[in-house]
């Protein structure tokens, strides 16, 4: 994202997701002619210094894809690869696994009934006829429906995945095999992450005006190397998610009687702290801001230093999107068999570089988790080598996803209607009308029936019959 994170990410969905631009825009929402509201900071200028070096390699990743195990070593670079229409615009790892990433798609779309909504409603408009949009995101069967409903609208798309770990090669191939432009495979190097995306943005004759990120890499990117790219990009739509039950499944650790110093109580502290409470573990929080602290206290929580607990700690969780939070001085102090990840975005939250010495032994488990053991026999269990936790060691529910997926092509298509003049360059968030109708698509799935307000209602509380029903500051999740 182009702003520096602090929390951003939750533990619990929300429909609420940040949008970014560079320019202005183009359109109104069926009923309603509803702008973002403008992010109060100047985060949108400060943001741009972010180092291109601090790459969404080291952002979240997903499960294990499909045919992992019986893929050969050549690197997809190397390989000359073509689906079934002759097209070669796609760098993926085996274009012949494109059927079962085919029945993945499949199964995700039945519960993400908000985009295929959209995409009936919205498809005889074509809202998104001229827009080229270039994404890096996570490729998974999710956000492969995603992409479909994209490309149904009338946009066209050409992708790259945000994460060296997250993409589903068989998804991939099937959405190379129809007719996407995608970069992307399980297990990619740090060269090829670049390579990728630079692949998906330098291409002749094609110039995106509109940029779907995660993480902010691609749109550095395209800052940084490509500035006369950039002028011409309408709008930039960002995203992303958090979750802690991944951890309990990574290391089969029963959690009850468990201590764990949680560090950082923002959305993605608070969340991971209740999971945890509830699973029955002893939680301690560590934070920096005195509201946050106050939160965390009045929650139950017991508030720390780092290193008054860091002995007696059975897992050392980072959530606060800084740097250096565990450093090597606390891992040497740390109990033998303590569990260390993070759920920030980068992995620059645990000083995993300083554990890359001669006297310390790395040893595989499986996949996603390490053994680091010191020369006394000493070990810790390091998760997903210090890199966003969620989606490395497991999956987020596509129901979740489809309410951040929608909401992703609303923004977009938004911000490619929105007439000149109406957006700065500026963040935004998304108004909450918007987030109300995202959350009306997915009502039907729970047979759910919304009471409505009578006029006498209305007036009293001062509303429209049909919403927004909440400001634009009102938070739907702790905060």
């Amino acid at each position: 994202m182009l702003k520096k994170k602090k929390d951003e990410e939750i533990a619990e969905p929300s429909v609420k997701k940040k949008i970014t631009f560079a320019r202005s825009a183009l359109i109104q929402f069926a009923d309603q002619k509803q702008e973002f509201n403008k992010r109060p900071t100047k985060i949108g200028r400060r943001s741009l210094s972010r180092s291109i070096s601090q790459s969404s390699t080291d952002s979240y990743s997903s499960a294990a894809s499909y045919t992992d195990s019986s893929d050969d070593e050549t690197s997809p670079r190397d390989k000359q690869q073509k689906n079934s229409k002759g097209n070669a615009d796609f760098c993926i790892k085996n274009i012949k696994q494109a059927d079962f990433g085919r029945r993945e798609i499949e199964i995700a779309e039945q519960e993400m009934p908000a985009l295929m909504a959209l995409r009936k409603r919205a498809q005889g408009e074509k809202p998104l006829a001229g827009a080229k949009i270039v994404g890096c995101t996570h490729i998974t069967a999710q956000t492969a429906v995603l992409m479909e409903t994209l490309s149904a609208l009338g946009a066209q798309c050409r992708w790259a995945a945000c994460n060296i770990y997250s993409t589903q090669n068989e998804v991939a191939a099937a959405l190379a095999e129809g007719g996407f432009s995608v970069f992307a495979w399980k297990g990619e190097s740090e060269d090829d992450f670049w390579w990728c995306i630079d692949r998906c943005v330098n291409v002749e004759g094609w110039q995106p005006n509109m940029i779907l990120d995660d993480g902010g890499d691609l749109t550095h990117w395209i800052y940084k190397k490509y500035p006369n790219m950039f002028k011409k990009i309408k709008g930039i739509v960002e995203e992303s998610v958090t979750g802690v039950h991944s951890l309990k499944r990574t290391t089969d650790v029963m959690f009850g009687g468990k201590q764990v110093v949680v560090c950082g109580y923002g959305e993605v502290g608070k969340g991971c702290c209740a999971a945890l409470k509830a699973m029955g573990s002893i939680v301690y929080v560590t934070e920096i801001d005195p509201i946050c602290a106050l939160q965390a206290c009045m929650d139950g929580f017991r508030l720390v230093k780092l290193n008054e607990v860091i002995r007696q700690v059975d897992i050392v969780i980072t959530c606060t999107g800084n740097k250096n939070v565990v450093v090597r001085e606390y891992m040497d102090r740390m109990k033998n068999g303590c569990i260390v990840c993070n759920m920030g975005h980068s992995n620059t939250e645990i000083d995993v570089a300083s554990l890359r010495t001669p006297e310390l032994t790395w040893e595989r488990v499986r996949s996603q988790v390490d053994h680091v053991i010191w020369p006394d026999g000493k070990r810790i269990v390091l998760l997903a080598e210090g890199r966003l936790l969620n989606l490395s060691c497991s999956t987020v529910p596509t129901f979740v996803l489809s309410i951040t997926a929608t909401t992703q092509a609303l923004a977009l298509i938004e911000l490619y209607n929105a007439p000149e003049g109406r957006y700065k360059q500026d963040v935004y968030l998304l108004p909450k009308k918007m987030d109300e109708y995202v959350a009306s698509l997915h009502l039907p799935t729970f047979d759910a029936h919304l009471t409505e307000l009578s006029d006498e209602q209305a007036k009293y509380l001062g509303l429209n019959k049909n919403g927004p029903f909440k400001p634009n500051y009102y938070r739907s999740v702790a905060a």
